[in-house]
């Protein structure tokens, strides 16, 4: 399926270097999908990230990433082209959190756009269950790049 990607860097940083990166993350998170459309990936600082959780979650503090759906789920799979929603990662929280967990930059912003895509097609961990689904979902796809943990 076709997709258009838009990703629109917000900081002062040249990160070009992982267009293909969020591209191939997304891609591989809809591949089993029956739809194709847009999407829209925003690379952010930490103040830009806490304005957007203030504004859109009420809450006061940076995190990594947010995912901003335009439809929900069962709706997607009969509208052919879609236009998925918003992306937004925090190139400092990503950074942080790449140095915190012991792994590559690249493999973190892998796991945001992908965490944030499964929240787009209707995903979520708001439970045991479901939380465990999108787990074994992110590391499949992540294997699938040759960024998984062990790799």
């Amino acid at each position: 399926m076709d997709w258009d990607i838009d990703i629109v860097n917000n900081t002062d940083e040249d990160l070009r270097l992982y267009e293909s990166l969020f591209c191939d993350a997304f891609l591989g998170t809809v591949a089993g999908y029956n739809f194709s459309g847009e999407v829209s990936i925003l690379l952010v600082n930490d103040p830009e990230m806490q304005e957007l959780n203030r504004t859109h979650r009420g809450k006061d503090a940076t995190t990594d990433v947010l995912s901003f759906p335009q439809y929900t789920a069962p709706h997607l799979e009969g509208l052919g082209y879609v236009a998925l929603g918003d992306i937004v990662i925090s190139i400092d929280k990503a950074r942080s959190q790449a140095d915190e967990y012991g792994h590559s930059l690249e493999r973190e912003l892998a796991f945001l756009t992908i965490h944030a895509a499964l929240h787009l097609l209707g995903h979520d961990h708001d439970n045991e269950a479901s939380e465990k689904t999108m787990l074994d979902l992110q590391n499949e796809i992540l294997q699938k790049m040759r960024l998984g943990r062990h790799e």
